[in-house]
């Protein structure tokens, strides 16, 4: 009679095991029916099964028995077994057989303890390895995409799939923190065993080991993962071509989709050689590295991702025509007047060290053939950054075209700017020269720490070792207080208003025009009803004076005699600056100070009055010399005094300090003739002024002025009507291409929420709310400028207090 097959032989030893466990109730049935499914699983020589039965047993059986076991976790024989038999008969056959299937079992029951401590069990003691390596030599099972992708799963998700079945009982292995390192470990394993493999001849397959790391890192923990892969493949790389071509065929076999979340987490690390020249074979990591890391993401830093992205593009001879492709698109993208006005700052100011790191790697050679690029996009980015009203972007396009025009040397010219150094700048310069080693900067730091050590002088040294020159010292003796001290002047400044506007009209000495432009603002505070006489005189002058001689803080001081005029004679002063702010034959220096005139004197009036101390009596004192302290016999009575004053503690009951005393605001009456001429002709371009146009810083500081004016009027009759027609302005221009202009707007619309109470608000401006409201929201969610959505998001806030407020004071009315 013929022996059975195999697959029947272990067919019906199987389900006899599951009879046997079924049914049975003798301990010895129930042991050696668990020790006849072990059986399959041993590989030692004293194995009782053949090879063919244990590879049935593994192919056909081995996920079956696992599931019978998981459906009979409560059965009464498994609880008439020891600790140590079941450590040994039950946990055994999820840890000896493929490790593949153990765990998609493993996952389906995790919510008993009993399996939670089995894939514990499975996790420490290298299963995963096991796992990774089965598929590396091929001899995993022939799954289906559908097995395979919920492998995948189970894999990288297995911290998700544990918190949710365990929630507060999760264990600390199960953790990403935890996990994740390990899984790596066990793919660096993985790895090691097939460079060995390859070393010896045979070969393996990293599909599988690709996939994993590539849905780690897709599903955003590649940070953990890469921490620890990203180092030791560095090291092993740098030595051993085994390695190397083990770390290229790994990111080769990425698939597609997640092959930009590796090379993210890779770069920081020896990228050229973990990823050879992958950018050349695959379009998708070209396109990572060449364009995405270069224009569209610009949350990097400078010295982990462009250095080192450049830097890898460069060092290699068939890789260095991409750095040539890069330098094209990135100067491209730095010269369009369209990414200049819509894009954010930060990732402008990305692309321009994009921009000057490449310019830096170029050869000469490579920089005459890029020449006429390099020249055009010199010219017309330089242009665009200088039209801009930010003035970071005005500087960044001064810094980089004086960098441009450095390198390429043209005709022996450069360009220079005058511009105020900060670090931002500072950072741009340097990227032109390559930084140098560590050795350099130890020789800075030991040139630093001796320049830093003092030298004592010949003098001190005599002075200290002449016995007795503490004798002969001055300590004792008070100094005279020189600090006030000023050059005397021979001309003297005028004493009245009109002889100080007729120095300013017509005077030719240098002298004379400054010492009358510095009393000025005194005496227009001194004397009102004179200076209301001339006030539009004065204003007229002022506007249309230049610092002819170079007068130290000119403008400081014309601004401040204006802000004077316009506070002593608000209304024809104010008629006479909005009328010329539209007027012909201005330039837009002209146009500027005239709001930032309005804007102070503003301000000014909606203060209280305090008693302030005169300008003009601080002026001419200060020609006088400071009295020496001695000459005063009660200095020192005054020092005692002060001294027992701020020693003494005393305890008072009560308000400490009197009540302020009200005062009318003295800008809610004149508020009107502040705001409403600037909205008169907007709409009426001149032939040198475009509001609407090219002249969108003026419109953008005309803009936040009118917001200003808006909020100064708070609680007075004519805000509403402010309010209105502010919003009617700004309306027009909520789009506009300039972020400054856009910013102006929403601060516009927040000074009018503030302004305006919330009855008001809904009565004057209901038709209008909740267009406004959809506006802000789109603003709050896709400007591309942060300050703007910072200040939509404001405006929603402050919208929604107020609308909230005027509901809850109806309702409580209604009660």
């Amino acid at each position: 009679m013929e022996s059975p097959a195999p697959n029947t032989e272990v067919r019906l030893a199987v389900a006899q095991c599951f009879r046997t466990l079924t049914t049975s109730t003798d301990n010895k049935d129930i042991i050696a029916a668990l020790q006849t499914l072990h059986s399959y699983l041993d590989e030692g020589p004293d194995s009782r099964t053949t090879l063919p039965q244990r590879a049935e047993f593994r192919r056909a059986h081995f996920t079956r028995s696992l599931q019978f076991l998981v459906s009979n976790i409560q059965a009464d024989w498994l609880h008439g077994l020891t600790a140590a038999q079941r450590t040994e008969l039950w946990d055994g056959l999820f840890l000896k057989g493929p490790p593949e299937q153990a765990l998609l079992v493993l996952m389906e029951g995790i919510g008993e303890l009993r399996w939670v401590v089995i894939t514990e069990r499975f996790l420490q003691t290298g299963r995963l390895a096991e796992l990774l390596w089965s598929y590396c030599q091929g001899a995993g099972p022939s799954d289906s995409p559908q097995l395979r992708e919920t492998l995948l799963g189970r894999i990288v998700a297995l911290p998700d799939l544990t918190a949710n079945r365990l929630h507060p009982n999760n264990k600390p292995l199960f953790l990403p923190q935890q996990y994740y390192p390990l899984l790596a470990t066990e793919m660096l394993t993985a790895l090691e065993r097939t460079c060995q493999a390859l070393k010896d001849g045979t070969d393996c397959s990293l599909t599988f080991v690709a996939q994993t790391l590539g849905k780690v890192c897709i599903q955003g923990h590649s940070g953990q993962v890469l921490a620890v892969m990203a180092p030791r493949l560095s090291v092993c790389t740098c030595s051993d071509m085994v390695w190397q071509r083990v770390c290229w065929k790994l990111l080769e076999n990425v698939p597609q989709r997640w092959l930009e979340s590796v090379l993210t987490g890779l770069v920081p690390d020896a990228l050229g050689r973990i990823i050879g020249n992958l950018v050349l074979k695959n379009r998708k990591a070209q396109y990572v590295i060449t364009h995405k890391l270069l224009l569209l993401q610009y949350k990097y830093e400078v010295r982990t991702f462009l250095r080192i992205i450049l830097g890898y593009l460069s060092t290699d001879r068939e890789r260095r025509p991409l750095l040539i492709q890069v330098l094209r698109t990135v100067s491209q993208a730095w010269a369009n007047p369209s990414a200049v006005k819509h894009t954010p700052i930060e990732q402008q100011l990305y692309v321009s060290k994009a921009l000057l790191l490449s310019v830096s790697l170029l050869k000469d050679s490579e920089l005459q053939e890029l020449r006429s690029d390099l020249l055009q996009c010199m010219l017309g980015g330089m242009q665009s950054h200088l039209d801009s009203s930010v003035v970071r972007i005005r500087h960044m396009g001064m810094v980089v075209g004086e960098c441009l025009s450095s390198r390429m040397d043209i005709s022996g010219t450069k360009l220079k700017f005058e511009y105020d150094q900060d670090e931002e700048t500072q950072e741009l310069l340097s990227l032109m020269t390559p930084s140098t080693g560590d050795e350099a900067e130890a020789e800075v730091d030991s040139t630093r720490e001796t320049n830093e050590t003092p030298t004592p002088s010949p003098q001190n040294e005599s002075s200290q070792n002449k016995p007795g020159s503490d004798l002969d010292s001055d300590d004792e003796l008070t100094p005279y207080d020189m600090s006030g001290d000023q050059e005397i002047s021979k001309a003297s400044p005028p004493r009245y208003l009109r002889d100080c506007l007729e120095t300013l009209i017509s005077s030719e000495d240098s002298v004379r025009v400054e010492l009358s432009l510095r009393v000025a603002e005194g005496l227009v505070r001194k004397n009102v009803f004179a200076a209301r006489e001339i006030s539009v005189q004065l204003a007229k002058v002022l506007l249309h004076m230049e610092d002819k001689y170079s007068i130290k803080g000119f403008l400081s001081l014309r601004q401040a005699t204006m802000v004077a005029v316009t506070v002593t004679d608000c209304i024809p002063v104010t008629q006479y600056l909005t009328t010329e702010f539209y007027s012909l034959n201005y330039s837009l220096r002209q146009r500027l100070d005239i709001l930032e005139v309005l804007a102070m004197a503003a301000q000014e009036l909606s203060k209280p009055i305090t008693e302030k101390r005169d300008p003009s009596v601080g002026i001419v004192a200060s020609t006088d010399l400071t009295p020496y302290p001695g000459d005063n016999p009660v200095h020192w009575r005054q020092e005692v005094e002060k001294r027992i004053q701020s020693k003494t503690k005393r305890l008072r009951k009560g308000a400490t300090q009197p009540p302020a005393k009200a005062t009318p605001n003295r800008y809610a009456p004149v508020a009107g003739h502040f705001f409403f001429p600037l909205l008169r002709n907007y709409d009426k371009p001149q032939v040198t002024f475009d509001l609407l146009g090219s002249d969108q810083l003026v419109l953008g500081r005309l803009i936040h002025t009118l917001g200003l004016l808006m909020h100064l009027a708070v609680n007075a009759p004519v805000a509403a009507q402010m309010g209105r027609a502010l919003l009617d302005f700004v309306w027009a221009v909520r789009y506009h291409a300039d972020q400054m202009v856009r910013r102006g707007v929403l601060f516009a619309v927040c000074s009018v929420f503030l302004s305006i109470n919330s009855q008001n608000l809904l009565v004057e401006l209901s038709d209008q709310l909740f267009e406004t409201r959809t506006w802000l929201a789109d603003v709050a969610e896709g400007d591309p400028d942060a300050d703007c959505r910072n200040l939509a998001v404001q405006s929603l806030v402050l919208l929604d207090k107020s609308l909230k407020k005027q509901l809850q004071d109806q309702q409580s009315l209604e009660t």
